[in-house]
């Protein structure tokens, strides 16, 4: 009953008040130490080629697998790295393989919670989507037990590899898990920093890589579309301690047509950001995030948002591609946006580019610290549900301890001023997905 009553209390204490009434603290509040992000993990039915179309697209060379080749007869596992930024793309192998060999069907994995039986359930049921958002913490045992005893739904407990690293992971929302990950050394052949990720991985020859960079950096954010928001809020601050960061209700960012409502929580650093959506109802068209919903038979990963150092590289790149192979991106906002836009943000861009900005279908907005420099591509795959956003944050600027300069967490907010051009956007975009029917069908 403990456990109960924290989180009925812990959902009772968590109610929108929309971003004009919204006050930010920061409590510093975590449960246990979070780095940042580390990876997000995608589950699909070809790795090999899911990885290198997003390869192409976003400028992101393959650096490391774990694959047939490696020992791995259990699933495919291939890694694109770009700065910081690390994207996993895992597909199974046939057990009968690992049972030829007199081998457990898990034995050779290299990422240690891979189950093939729920493989095969979340991509039935969600297509291509993301299966684990995974942070780096100070230690993976202590973030599991934690988390567990303060609420958290575990989903594999601690797992050492090669006495090395340890991975662990908790129920975050639908289908999508909270990977835990650690390294017990500061050697630098296993660290996050090394192509290696983790132990089983072996790095890939670079002629079988593509040698691109088209700018992008890190994970910013990860956003969640959940049926509801105050219950899904509610049980990740209990378990990891995250403090609310900003919010949105839909008189916020909604349109006469369609809205949301959203909350986004952070780390101690706000390094690591978890915006989660829920739809509302009433709205003459149904919200985007119930056809999310729907589509993707449940709450899951609804967007990631990629940090690039030079946006514009990083879009002119992106946009070559397009038609090739790449991401094709939401429609742009009309010429009015634009000419409104030296007013609103001519102190801190030049007219060359906000000239670009056009050109390139570039969304601005700025909050009371920075700037915010976005854009979203149509969904990925089949269905109208995950996608990427691009984004580039300007100002913000700090020094640490040691003097070095880095930027603040969030800098610029989440595109407040531009949500309604997108939901516009995306509302004519679902328009061309409707269900044609003859007539007197």
């Amino acid at each position: 009953m403990g456990k109960e009553n924290e989180t009925l209390a812990s959902e009772e204490a968590f109610k929108l008040v929309g971003f004009s009434n919204f006050v930010r603290i920061n409590p510093r509040s975590d449960r246990f130490t979070v780095k940042r992000f580390h990876h997000v993990e995608y589950w699909c039915s070809d790795a090999t080629n899911t990885a290198r179309r997003f390869s192409w697209g976003l400028g992101m060379p393959l650096v490391a697998k774990s694959d047939l080749s490696t020992g791995n007869v259990t699933h495919a596992s291939y890694l694109l790295r770009s700065g910081d930024l690390n994207f996993l793309f895992t597909a199974p192998y046939s057990p009968s393989i690992a049972a030829m060999e007199n081998l457990s069907d898990t034995a050779t994995a290299s990422i240690p919670t891979f189950s093939r039986e729920v493989f095969l359930n979340f991509s039935a049921k969600h297509g291509l989507a993301v299966r684990a958002i995974a942070i780096e913490v100070e230690d993976a045992a202590i973030a599991f037990n934690t988390s567990v005893v303060h609420g958290a739904i575990p989903v594999a407990g601690p797992v050492l590899l090669d006495n090395r690293a340890c991975v662990a992971e908790v129920h975050l929302y639908g289908d999508v898990v909270l990977r835990y990950v650690s390294y017990l050394s500061p050697n630098p052949d296993i660290t996050a920093d090394s192509c290696l990720f983790l132990p089983k991985f072996e790095p890939v020859d670079e002629a079988l890589s593509f040698p691109l960079d088209y700018g992008i950096r890190r994970l910013d954010h990860a956003v969640g579309n959940v049926p509801e928001l105050a219950p899904a809020i509610s049980y990740v601050k209990q378990f990891i301690g995250f403090h609310e960061f900003a919010e949105f209700t839909a008189e916020d960012v909604g349109t006469m047509d369609s809205g949301l409502n959203s909350a986004v929580l952070a780390n101690n650093e706000e390094t690591v950001l978890l915006p989660m959506n829920e739809p509302v109802f009433g709205t003459k068209r149904k919200s985007q995030i119930q056809t999310y919903l729907e589509h993707n038979e449940g709450a899951g990963v609804q967007h990631l948002a990629l940090a690039s150092s030079d946006i514009f590289n990083t879009l002119r790149e992106m946009r070559k591609r397009s038609a090739i192979g790449g991401f094709e991106f939401m429609p742009s906002p009309p010429p009015t946006y634009y000419k409104k836009l030296k007013n609103r943000a001519g102190d801190v861009l030049s007219d060359e580019q906000i000239k670009e900005c056009e050109e390139l279908g570039i969304l601005v907005d700025r909050d009371d610290q920075g700037t915010l420099l976005q854009i979203f591509t149509k969904p990925l795959g089949d269905r109208p549900t995950i996608f990427i956003e691009i984004i580039q944050r300007v100002g913000c600027m700090l020094k640490d301890e040691t003097g070095r300069e880095y930027q603040k967490g969030g800098c610029g907010g989440f595109g407040k001023g531009n949500f309604s051009e997108l939901f516009k956007s995306i509302e004519e975009y679902e328009k061309t997905l409707e269900v044609k029917r003859t007539p007197g069908a």
